[in-house]
C-alpha cells in the first residue's frame, strides 16, 4: 500500500475511524490502546514461525528469525513464543468452514453466465462442498476460542511478529509446494494471514529479505485490538534495520 511505514501512516489516518455505515467499527476516531497513549515504555515482542500454522520455507523463517535478531540488537525485548490457541484450532480450516459458506452465493451471483472466466480461487471455493450448520456453529466457537488466545498473548506482549505468506513470491497457478518434506496445496500460503481476517486484529506486512531466487520475503506484525499506533511503531523501527531498505522496483 505504500513504499514507506511512515507513508503508511498517513494513508491510514484516512480511513480510521467508524464511517457510519459498518456497524463493526465501534471505536472512534480517536480511541488508541497502542502506544500511542505511552510511547515511552519497553515495547515487548513475541515472535513465531510454526505454532500449530504449518510448514513454512526455510528462507522464510530465517527472515522473521533475522528481524527478530535485529529488533533485540535495537534494545527491544524479543522472545521466542508459542499460541496454543493457534495449535488447538486451525484458522485456515475455520476459515474455510465460514467462508465457504458466507461467498459461495455471491459468487453464484456475479458470475453466472461467466463461470468459464472465474479464477482458480474462486473456482476451487465453489466447488468446495457447503458447510453444514453444526460444523459453522463449530468454526464460529473455534473462532471464538482465537480471540480469547490472542487476548491472553496480548497480556503479556505488545507485538506478533511471524511471518506473512509460508513462503516467498512464487510462479503463478502452482497448485501445491513442498515444504519441509510436506505437501501442502495453495491455500497454505494464507495459513499466517488469516488468523487476523478471523479475529479482526489489526496487522502489517513488510518485506525484510529476499530468497535465493531473488525474490522479496515479508514478515508480518500484529498487535492487540485498536493497537495500530503500535505496530506502526515497530514497523518504523524494522524499517530502519532492514537489509532491504534501500531496494526498490526496477523501472
Amino acid at each position: 500500500m505504500a513504499r514507506s511505514v511512515r507513508d503508511l501512516a498517513l494513508a491510514y489516518a484516512l480511513p480510521a475511524g467508524p464511517d457510519g455505515a459498518d456497524g463493526y467499527s465501534t471505536a472512534p476516531r480517536e480511541f488508541d490502546a497502542g502506544l500511542g497513549t505511552s510511547p515511552d515504555r519497553p515495547v515487548r515482542v513475541g515472535w513465531l514461525v510454526d505454532s500449530g500454522l504449518g510448514p513454512t520455507d526455510a528462507e522464510v523463517a530465517a527472515t522473521v528469525r533475522a528481524a527478530a535478531d535485529a529488533l533485540r540488537t535495537a534494545g527491544v525485548q524479543v522472545d521466542a513464543v508459542e499460541i496454543p490457541a493457534l495449535e488447538r484450532d486451525n484458522p485456515l480450516e475455520l476459515w474455510t468452514k465460514m467462508n465457504v459458506m458466507e461467498v459461495k452465493p455471491a459468487f453464484r451471483q456475479v458470475t453466472a453466465g461467466h463461470e468459464d472466466q472465474m479464477f482458480t480461487y474462486s473456482k476451487t471455493l465453489a466447488g468446495m462442498p457447503d458447510t453444514s450448520v453444526e460444523d459453522y456453529v463449530r468454526a464460529e466457537q473455534g473462532i471464538e476460542r482465537l480471540r480469547d488466545g490472542f487476548a491472553e498473548y496480548f497480556q503479556r506482549y505488545d507485538v506478533l511478529l511471524l511471518p506473512v505468506t509460508t513462503i516467498p513470491a512464487h510462479e503463478h497457478q502452482l497448485g501445491q509446494f513442498t515444504l519441509d518434506g510436506r505437501t501442502v496445496d495453495a491455500f497454505h500460503v494464507s495459513s499466517t494471514t488469516v488468523p487476523f481476517n478471523l479475529t479482526g486484529l489489526p496487522a502489517l506486512s513488510m518485506r525484510f529479505g529476499t530468497n535465493s531466487d531473488g525474490m522479496p520475503i515479508g514478515v508480518q506484525l500484529a498487535a492487540d485490538w485498536h493497537s495500530e499506533s503500535t505496530i506502526l511503531h515497530i514497523a518504523s523501527l524494522l524499517e530502519t534495520l532492514s537489509p532491504v531498505r534501500d531496494l526498490h522496483p526496477a523501472l
